[in-house]
């Protein structure tokens, strides 16, 4: 059966990949069943080993969904729960940036056009400019300046017509299914474009960054700088100076329906003051915002109003262009640092490209249509949105570990598996979200996964290699637990492998090693949230 968004591929090519999904199904077959690992792993000490782990009290009264198995050959060498349907948080990208891979292929990319239908005279564009995005969530200020220095390049210093801008591409549903409400003004959960601009390189996408530093003096009020610099988004300063050794209390957050971000609270003299990363209502015009004013510093005055949502006549002419950097390149700030945008953005655009559709049904459809060609039960997992935001995401971790070792024996699997977060590696681009767990351990530079994290819930699954050089997968689903992070449980099975041999299982109890673990959570024991969501600089 033709899977969807395959491209064709060598007659070798095929028999290996049909050859393996037979060997797949045979393998993982257990993986449906809550029974005990085969007598080998048995033997080893690992089930007991593993199991005395999810026994902490850390986990007393939760929930867990954990396969570990052989990656070459398939073997289950440890289950619990395998069918159990758990909240997976940030794990859902596995399943996400796989079908990405296999849908829109390593080398797409996204484009933000400058079109017209007007004609040129002189240096005056009689007509609209059009600016059409088809979701680059890596479109920074300076690519619009670009954008807008080719217009005045053509010669043009004044456009008389209007700005359109076209976010066609996708639709307008602009949050995710059942994404909390107290979360509309955090970036990680910013609205959905296919027209947006990301402050930074970390490209978060749809966002400002709110810098607040502290006055001369107590009584003064606070600094406030935005980047970009836009006035799409208005500054409310409620907050104030106060003397040297004062609390720094800040908080900046921005009201509902609107573009007003308000700074409140109090920080002292020669503090640190704070920075926030702050979503934008309504990202469309917050990029046609940043175009214009990049036309009007290179000189070109557009004198008609800028509208929003006007898709661009098929005989328009294009006039400049942008394109981003391709998906390969992408996974890395989207996995690494579990980029929720990114996620959403590369869902919709599967959608638009597979039916014509671009919306969360038609993307999540498209991703359901990939997991189904490599053997994933898609009828025993539940998936509403492409980041895991949403907990109405219901995944088991033995489908997990089934997508884990089917990507295996994907031709664009060396880019994937490249984009897995790193145990204890220090670069952020590298390590990400792992960057600061099992050092000092045989998982350090080692262990490669996906970190999962909200209130109640955590998940890793990935890679790790055991003390005899075995590769092996591993997922791990907890969920319903009071404690304020069960990271350290995670950290002790995938060390316990990465301890351990085919023959003899070695206990790394919690704790013992897993000590990073701990820091790592000093930003999620509040919010549940990915340490990377925090920008606290720690992870």
């Amino acid at each position: 059966m033709r899977r969807v968004g395959r491209p064709k591929r060598s007659h070798n090519s095929r028999v290996y990949q049909w050859t393996w999904a037979v060997v797949l199904g045979l393998v993982v077959a257990g993986l449906g069943s809550s029974g005990p690992a085969g007598a080998d792993a048995g033997s080893s000490g690992l089930p007991e080993a593993v199991d005395t782990i999810l026994g902490d009290a850390r986990l007393e009264g939760g929930a867990a969904s954990v396969v570990i198995a052989d990656a070459v050959s398939g073997d289950v060498l440890y289950q619990r729960q395998p069918t159990l349907r758990l909240m997976p948080a940030s794990n859902t990208k596995l399943l996400t940036s796989a079908a990405a891979m296999e849908i829109l292929g390593p080398d797409y990319t996204f484009t933000t056009d400058v079109l017209t239908t007007g004609r040129q005279a002189g240096s005056v564009l009689s007509g609209d400019l059009y600016l059409r995005g088809t979701g680059d969530p890596t479109a920074l200020a300076k690519d619009y300046d670009a954008l807008a220095a080719r217009i005045a390049e053509a010669g043009i210093t004044r456009v008389d017509g209007r700005l359109l801008a076209d976010d066609t591409r996708f639709d307008r549903n602009r949050l995710g299914p059942s994404w909390a409400s107290d979360d509309e003004s955090a970036y990680y959960s910013a609205q959905i474009s296919a027209l947006s601009v990301a402050p930074d390189t970390d490209y978060d996408t749809g966002s400002v960054i709110v810098q607040v530093a502290p006055g001369a003096a107590a009584g003064d009020e606070p600094r406030v700088t935005v980047t970009p610099k836009t006035k799409y988004v208005d500054i409310d300063v409620r907050a104030t100076t106060v003397a040297a050794g004062g609390a720094n209390d800040l908080t900046v957050e921005r009201e509902h329906g609107g573009n007003t971000i308000v700074v409140s609270g109090t920080t002292p003299v020669g503090g640190s003051g704070t920075s926030e990363w702050v979503s934008v209502w309504e990202p469309t015009g917050y990029a046609a915002a940043v175009f214009r004013d990049a036309l009007t510093a290179h000189g070109v005055k557009v004198t008609g109003s800028t509208r929003l949502g006007h898709a661009t006549p098929a005989a328009a002419r294009q006039l400049a262009s942008h394109t981003s950097m391709p998906l390969k390149d992408l996974l890395i700030p989207f996995m690494k640092l579990s980029n929720n945008m990114h996620a959403e953005i590369l869902t919709k655009a599967m959608g638009r490209k597979v039916s014509g559709e671009g919306s969360w049904s038609a993307g999540i459809a498209a991703v359901r249509g990939y997991l189904k060609g490599v053997g994933v039960d898609t009828g025993k997992l539940r998936q509403v949105d492409g980041s895991g935001l949403s907990r109405m995401n219901n995944i088991p971790a033995g489908q997990f570990a089934k997508l884990l070792l089917a990507v295996r024996a994907e031709p664009w699997y060396a880019d994937w598996y490249k984009s897995l977060p790193v145990a204890c590696d220090p670069d952020r681009f590298v390590g990400g979200t792992l960057r600061t767990r099992m050092c000092g351990t045989p998982a350090a530079l080692n262990a490669r996964g996906k970190t999962g994290s909200l209130t109640g819930a955590s998940g890793l699954s990935g890679y790790v290699k055991d003390a005899g050089g075995r590769e092996l997968v591993y997922s791990i689903v907890l969920n319903n637990y009071l404690a304020s992070t069960v990271k350290p449980l995670e950290d002790a099975i995938v060390v316990t492998l990465a301890r351990s041999t085919a023959d003899e299982a070695v206990l790394v109890k919690p704790g013992s090693s897993t000590r990073s673990a701990e820091r790592a959570e000093g930003a999620e024991q509040d919010a549940g949230l990915e340490c990377s969501w925090s920008k606290s600089g720690e992870c």
